[in-house]
């Protein structure tokens, strides 16, 4: 059985990074990806520009470690990337308890396929 998750997107915001009380650095992105809107007949059509119009979908990635950091160093929002790792679904009771439910990605893999923010040049 398998369980991977490919994706190819821009960064809906710059990565946010922590680090656990163990020392793990955890860094979190939001990869925007888009298909073509389809209408109540289910074909697609042309926005107010004449471009088939799309509809996006915001996919929370966390990456762990030496990912972790790199991602952290090298990306920044608007960036085009391409994630691969695997699916991750979390169940929690919140402060009223409501049980709460998430999905993300948990990378194995992060490719920079455009330029991101580099080393600053002083």
């Amino acid at each position: 059985m398998t369980n991977i998750a490919i994706l190819t997107g821009r960064l809906a915001r710059d990565p946010e990074t922590r680090q656990t009380s163990g020392g793990t650095s955890i860094t979190a992105i939001t990869v925007v990806t888009d298909r073509p809107a389809r209408n109540a007949e289910g074909k697609t059509y042309k926005d107010e520009n004449g471009y088939t119009a799309k509809e996006s979908e915001f996919h929370r990635v966390t990456c762990f470690n030496g990912l972790s950091k790199t991602v952290a160093e090298h990306c920044t929002k608007g960036q085009l990337i391409s994630v691969q790792g695997r699916i991750h679904y979390t169940q929690w009771d919140d402060a009223d308890g409501v049980t709460r439910y998430g999905t993300e990605i948990l990378a194995d893999k992060v490719e920079f396929l455009s330029r991101g923010k580099g080393p600053s040049e002083d």
